[in-house]
Parts: C-alpha cells; structure tokens; sequence
C-alpha cells in the first residue's frame, strides 16, 4: 500500500470515528466529554483531510502545497471540495480548538462539524475514491 492509499484509509477511519461522535453529540443528554470527544475527532479528521489532499494533488504532479490553507484552494480548483467558504471556516475552527478554549465556542463549533463538517469531509473521501479507481 502506498502513502497515499495509506493516508486516505486512515482519513476513512478518522472519518467513521468522527460521525460516531456525532450520533453521540446528537443525543439528548449527552454532555461536555462527549462534545469535547467529537471536537477533537474533528482535529485529526482535519488534518488527515488536508494531508491526505496534500498527498494526492502530489501524484496530480502539483506540488508545494505545504500549507492547509494552499492545499484547500488547490482542492477546490481542482474540483474536490465544492464549497471552499466552509473549508476556510473549517480550518478557523480547527486553529481556534487548538489554541483557544471558550465554552461558547465549543458548542458553536461542534454545532457546525455535526450540521456540516461531515458532510464536506464525506463529499471530498467520495471525490478522492472515484478519482483513485
């Protein structure tokens, strides 16, 4: 198995992991472990996203995409991801669940990754298996 084979099964895997989190979320009495447990399986899933993407636009032959922000614009001229105003605001929440720790903020942000983050995770995996057959 390749790098990139490798990447993208464990960004799958981070992926399931993730949505398991979020059915957690989505019951009625759970509670602040529970969102703190989806918040950071969206970190790793997020970075596995973009280096995953990262790797892949590499065997496109473009490289030097070092960042996640370059690697997301990339993405999206290339057509993997549709809506790259949500990966701009999804690479803001993974830098302020990182270095900022609000209560606010948290339920914001947990409230975005269940009603929206999966679903552009879910859409670029999609996107990365067809082109990968």
């Amino acid at each position: 198995m390749n790098r990139y084979d490798n990447k993208r099964r464990n960004f799958k895997n981070a992926l399931e992991r993730l949505k398991e989190a979020v059915e957690e979320f989505r019951q009625e009495d759970s509670g602040d472990v529970v969102r703190d447990g989806l918040i950071q399986r969206f970190e790793f899933t997020y970075e596995l996203s973009w280096k995953t993407t990262k790797e892949y636009l590499e065997i496109l032959g473009i490289p030097d995409r070092n960042s996640p922000k370059a690697v997301l614009k990339e993405a999206y001229a290339q057509k993997l991801i549709n809506n790259e105003e949500n990966w701009l605001l999804m690479l803001n929440d993974r830098n302020m669940t990182s270095h900022v720790y609000k209560e606010e903020m948290a339920e914001e942000i947990a409230e975005r990754i269940s009603n929206c983050y999966v679903k552009e995770f879910e859409t670029l995996l999609e996107r990365l298996e067809q082109e990968s057959e």
